[in-house]
């Protein structure tokens, strides 16, 4: 029996968010939820009735608000501004994102502030349910007065138009309809503004953001240990007492990691004496940086979590006599931290690279460039060119786009967010730190086969056991771009990381230490 969720009632996470997109949750209106929808649409046709002014319900939109719109054009004009707000272009986002952008909708329109007729929820649930995702287009929305351009195009089918996945394969709304003997919807009065005005395009990136840099930031510490013991660092920096002279929550959430993977490794015990004084940064500071990225997907969680929970359409419906025209659609609040996230993303694969630049360099008795027969053999020279290149492009991604604002609307919307491009952004560096990530393993695993017969910790030699399972140490040079690939499945496909989670579980090794730094 799986879990229920109860729309516009319970209260939603990422975690639950996302388990109801996989499926492994259903979600469901309530009777108290319809209530509060069936009372919110009554008050929305006394609007139309009493023919008083309200913005989207009987006026023109943006600059047109002081156009009045009579009563018999009321739905026209719900209908109309789905076709004329649907000016998306580029790639369609993933289904998996559209999926999430349907749920969260769902979500702010069962509250009862929209005027949402229970009709219209339902045909967005059976969406859901059957996983019949419209298609949508990466670019158009400025993230203020709501993703307009492509929340239009998510909702285009519900009045038989755009087109939909449907197992796999694009088809025309239309004729999916038509194959599932469905009508197209005749939407009443605010019910096309209540669907497209709305942060849920932002929201749902946020929402993938948050699972990725989560996963990365796991995957980072693992990396970053197991590279401190091919170069043979010190784990006295990960001290606890130092760093509760320094509380920073993602720092003692590092440095704790750190010490439990590295607790009973041969590797490290076999230098805990020598003359070496100081680790470079890279080693020495991972809970530091590694840290501070944790602090800023901590602050990014609990925005998103925020902003899964809220209303941002307009105007909101109180009652027939109180609706407000405010700016709850302004995607200003996630805008800045997906920005502040996406140098959260892009250093973690800095310093990264600093650590593959050094297991290259031939120091801390590694041979150069990794390999025994350096000459005749580049060995794993190159693979830190691709590290470079990704770290650059991942620094050219972090210009703050809501720092940017282009006026809309005939000046209407005079400050718009950018928090569409800051949620994309963020999306496409995690794409990059994934590769770096990868690269760091291909490093990693190769400088402890030179510390054999030392074994490290069970954590780290369960990871560097996987790896091999893949990409096998290198004796002699090789297409790498193939072992490259091989690990980058093992990252993203979550092998990896679920493989140390159960060891470090199997032999009672606690890699969590702080709560709130899980995935809930």
């Amino acid at each position: 029996m799986k879990k229920i969720f109860n729309y516009g009632i319970d209260h939603l996470t990422t975690g639950i968010c996302l388990d109801i997109a996989a499926g492994n949750i259903v979600g469901q209106l309530s009777e108290t939820a319809k209530n509060q929808i069936n009372i919110s649409w009554h008050s929305v046709q006394e609007i139309v009735v009493r023919e008083h002014p309200v913005y989207g319900i009987n006026t023109g939109f943006g600059p047109l608000c002081d156009t009045r719109i009579s009563e018999k054009d009321t739905s026209l004009l719900q209908r109309n501004i789905l076709q004329s707000h649907s000016v998306g272009v580029g790639a369609p986002i993933p289904a998996e994102t559209a999926k999430i952008m349907l749920i969260t909708k769902v979500q702010a329109l069962a509250q009862g502030y929209s005027g949402i007729a229970l009709t219209t929820l339902e045909r967005i649930l059976w969406h859901i349910e059957e996983n019949i995702i419209p298609i949508v287009p990466e670019k158009g929305s400025v993230g203020a007065s709501g993703d307009l351009a492509p929340l239009s195009h998510l909702f285009l089918p519900l009045i038989g138009m755009g087109e939909v996945y449907r197992n796999g394969s694009r088809i025309s709304a239309a004729e999916m309809l038509k194959q599932h003997g469905l009508e197209p919807l005749v939407l009443g009065p605010k019910e096309g503004l209540a669907l497209i005005n709305g942060t849920q395009f932002i929201l749902a990136f946020a929402v993938k953001g948050v699972e990725r840099l989560h996963h990365a930031l796991e995957c980072a510490d693992l990396i970053g240990a197991m590279s401190l013991e091919g170069l043979t660092g010190s784990a006295r920096p990960f001290d606890p007492r130092l760093h509760q002279l320094r509380p920073f929550k993602g720092n003692i959430q590092v440095a704790a990691r750190l010490t439990s993977l590295l607790s009973g490794s041969q590797i490290n015990s076999s230098h805990a004496h020598c003359s070496r004084v100081q680790d470079p940064y890279s080693l020495r500071c991972m809970p530091q940086v590694h840290g501070a990225s944790r602090n800023a997907w901590l602050h990014l969680k609990e925005l998103t979590e925020i902003e899964l929970n809220s209303v941002t359409d307009n105007p909101i419906i109180f009652s027939a006599d109180d609706t407000i025209s405010g700016g709850n659609f302004h995607g200003q609040p996630l805008a800045m931290a997906l920005d502040y996230a996406c140098v959260a993303a892009a250093e973690l694969g800095n310093i990264a690279d600093r650590r593959c630049y050094l297991m290259n360099e031939g120091k801390y008795d590694l041979p150069k460039l990794l390999i025994a027969d350096a000459g005749l053999n580049s060995g794993l020279m190159i693979p830190q060119y691709t590290t470079a290149a990704l770290v650059t492009e991942n620094k050219t991604l972090c210009f703050p786009a809501s720092a940017d604002s282009v006026p809309t609307s005939l000046g209407q919307e005079d400050h718009v967010s950018m928090g569409s491009i800051s949620g994309r952004k963020l999306n496409q560096i995690i794409d990059n730190l994934e590769y770096i990530q990868a690269i760091e393993l291909l490093y990693a695993a190769q400088a402890i086969d030179f510390r054999r017969p030392l074994r490290s910790g069970p954590v780290i030699e369960a990871c560097h056991e996987l790896i091999r399972q893949k990409s096998s140490f290198a004796t002699e040079d090789r297409i790498f771009a193939l072992d490259i690939q091989a690990i980058h499945q093992l990252l993203t496909s979550g092998s990896f990381l679920q493989t140390a989670n159960q060891t470090a579980s199997a032999h009672h090794i606690n890699l969590k230490h702080d709560e709130s730094f899980s995935l809930s």
